[in-house]
């Protein structure tokens, strides 16, 4: 093969590879910063999305499945998840090297839900997943809490007519995931606004919120549901348990059992739409149970078929 034809292959090759990755409508995904520059996640997307109710703006993270450029007629689900500094890489990892060896989990759209822009991300996660002003007794005496009604309505009115104005994204495949105070606001979502989502993956819930005010207002909500029609994914870590004297477990709560009573209560309901699983993940804690909780999640709401 001659320096040309060696170049012309080489350069050939170049340009497949951007056209695999590029987003529908870029020629392009630009190269990786160097220089010391901060590292970027190429491929995503960020939008500022203001509030109408509270005027705060939040920012909203997009991932665009690989295929997404190869047809403009197909639709992706969508899943969205919560604390996205964290849970967009995260996800956005394990959607694709779950597919590395062929499908297992069907491609998605990725949204990350962000914090309010400019917010500590403590502080804006405290007042828009929780349920009343009653915070934890570890939080800032200023602390805001009990905002989480309203941002379940700046997802409903705001986020998902976007998201489903500008991508394709299937407004019947909608998957949410959560964990920890995210968890704790799905749980809400799942016995308030339940057709907002057809998959919910409940990570390690904070039932414990404000003396478990969520599991004592679970009967009534549930009573006034007829139906829950979705994929339900609860997980929770080993460790989550409360063993007094032993620092592996909880010394404070007992996540496991506060997440087995909500099971309970979804099942004894026997709705025939509700698809739900709840796992007690070996060998994990708060800490480490999330990422093996998403991967099964993603399998339970988005398993290839």
């Amino acid at each position: 093969m001659s320096k040309w034809q060696a170049g012309a292959a080489l350069m050939l090759g170049m340009v497949a590879l951007c056209g695999a990755l590029a987003f529908q409508g870029s020629a392009q995904v630009p190269a990786q910063r160097g220089e010391g520059a901060p590292y970027e996640l190429l491929g995503t997307q960020v939008f500022d999305l203001s509030d109408p109710a509270s005027g705060l703006t939040y920012q909203v993270f997009v991932s665009l499945p690989p295929s997404y450029g190869e047809s403009a007629a197909r639709t992706y689900p969508a899943v969205y998840v919560t604390d996205a500094d964290y849970g967009f890489p995260m996800l956005r990892l394990i959607g694709r090297r779950m597919n590395g060896a062929g499908p297992r989990v069907e491609e998605f759209i990725l949204i990350g839900l962000s914090y309010e822009k400019g917010q500590d991300s403590m502080a804006s996660r405290r007042r828009d997943y929780t349920p009343t002003p009653n915070g934890a007794s570890d939080a800032p005496k200023d602390a805001r809490h009990g905002e989480s009604l309203r941002y379940r309505d700046y997802l409903r009115d705001t986020v998902i007519p976007f998201v489903e104005g500008r991508f394709r994204a299937a407004p019947d495949r909608r998957v949410y995931v959560g964990h920890s105070y995210g968890g704790l606001l799905g749980a809400q979502i799942l016995m308030t606004a339940p057709e907002m989502f057809s998959g919910y993956v409940l990570g390690s819930p904070s039932f414990w919120y404000d003396k478990k005010y969520l599991l004592r207002q679970a009967p009534g909500l549930l009573d006034r549901l007829p139906s829950i029609d979705a994929d339900v994914y609860m997980y929770v870590g080993e460790y989550e348990a409360q063993r007094i004297g032993d620092r592996r477990y909880m010394q404070e709560v007992d996540m496991v059992a506060d997440n087995r009573v909500f099971a309970e209560m979804l099942r004894e309901r026997g709705y025939p739409a509700l698809q739900l699983q709840s796992d007690v993940l070996p060998d994990e804690d708060h800490m480490s149970v999330a990422p093996r909780g998403f991967t099964k999640g993603l399998l339970h709401t988005l398993r290839a078929q």
